[in-house]
């Protein structure tokens, strides 16, 4: 019970809290990234970003089975369901918003998954060079 009257309550800062500028690396309008399953801090499809997102969800990735082993390793379990959160658990082959931090150690530990460059916020540059994005990207 607990959990779902804190889920509904980040729900509702979330509702309130302020998108940052929709661009992706391109400096282009931020393509979608994945609606099944649902991705994105505002689960809209997008990695669009604002004040409430300490985890930076900038980066559109394709899921491989190595980076989610990775990830999950690392105490982050993107495969496992979670119907609190309605969240399905993600398989290889699913696009979703990742942290830039995370996808960064992922690169530096050589299991980052492909990027969509066109659905991926500008916010990223932040964290990354675009040459590891473009070394990256989905073709």
């Amino acid at each position: 019970m607990y959990l779902k009257f804190l889920y509904s309550l980040i729900f509702l800062f979330m509702m309130e809290d302020t998108i940052a500028q929709s661009l992706n690396v391109f400096g282009q309008p931020l393509e979608l990234c994945c609606d099944n399953p649902k991705t994105g801090f505002y689960r809209d499809g997008f990695c669009n970003t604002g004040s409430i997102d300490l985890g930076t969800h900038v980066v559109c990735a394709e899921m491989t089975k190595e980076f989610l082993d990775y990830t999950k390793s690392k105490g982050n379990d993107l495969s496992t369901p979670n119907p609190i959160y309605d969240f399905p658990g993600l398989k290889p082959g699913d696009c979703w918003c990742l942290c830039a931090l995370r996808w960064k150690e992922a690169y530096e530990a050589g299991v980052a998954p492909k990027v969509k460059l066109e659905a991926t916020h500008d916010k990223a540059l932040e964290y990354l060079t675009m040459n590891q994005l473009i070394e990256k990207a989905k073709k």
